[in-house]
């Protein structure tokens, strides 16, 4: 894998990569840098709790094969208590790592190995959908200033890129969970096919076995459905995709 840049990166997006080999932490930081970006280093859970701790990250990149913590566990650290994409390493063709880190929390994948241009792709696209200056950690629940549409009994505030309640609760969305609601949204009485859904979440070709889109959906339901086994806002279109029913903007 040779180490090229190709385009500018926003100043200040950091990126924290948790790997256990030296040598691939190494290229991924030589290689980020290259882009623009600011890098982190973690070998382990406990340096990745005390980098998080100390830095603003914009985006997570995990290795799931880690000795120890694995990566399924610091996924999930991760997310209940930041609002950092995660991007996942994983083993080539081991679906089931991926769909698991899909459902815990990750916004996207990786394969290795794996091409530079591709997973620059997956970066760039996690890192547009997290927004400018992140927090490092989840909000506490308060009130949100902001209007935005509908989505069942949650206004969607796109700027802060959360639901917020009547009461003034706030649910908090990843970036892989913003981009379909958003398209949901803007498209409310419309299918919406998996290959469209997907293309908002990555730029890769869509593969008819991905369940990823599904995964996400199903993590969006969970937070606006009164009874996501039952979902009412979302539904599924048999062999076509899925439908909003919510208000639009």
């Amino acid at each position: 894998m040779s180490v090229q840049s190709s385009s500018t990166t926003p100043i200040g997006r950091r990126i924290l990569v948790v790997d256990d080999d030296p040598d691939m932490r190494a290229y991924l930081e030589t290689f980020l840098l290259g882009e623009g970006f600011e890098v982190s280093l973690a070998e382990h859970g406990t340096a990745m709790r005390e980098v998080l701790a100390t830095v603003t990250v914009d985006l997570v990149i995990v290795d799931l094969m880690l000795p120890g913590e694995d990566g399924f566990a610091l996924v999930r650290q991760v997310r209940d208590r930041h609002r950092a994409g995660i991007l996942m390493l994983t083993a080539r063709d081991n679906s089931i790592d991926r769909i698991v880190g899909l459902e815990i929390g990750a916004d996207d994948y990786v394969t290795k190995p794996f091409e530079p241009r591709e997973l620059l792709a997956r970066i760039r696209s996690i890192v547009r959908r997290v927004g400018p200056g992140v927090e490092g950690a989840v909000s506490p629940p308060g009130p949100v200033v902001g209007g935005g549409p509908m989505v069942g009994v949650l206004r969607f505030d796109r700027d802060a890129r959360v639901l917020v309640s009547a009461a003034g609760d706030v649910v908090e969305l990843t970036a892989g969970e913003y981009a379909p609601l958003c398209a949901f949204v803007d498209s409310p009485g419309r299918v919406l096919s998996r290959e469209a859904l997907l293309a908002t979440v990555r730029d890769r070709d869509w593969d008819y076995f991905d369940r990823s889109i599904d995964i996400l959906v199903t993590r969006l339901r969970r937070k606006i459905e009164p009874e996501p086994g039952h979902p009412t806002l979302i539904k599924t279109v048999r062999g076509a995709g899925y439908l909003f029913t919510g208000a639009g903007c």
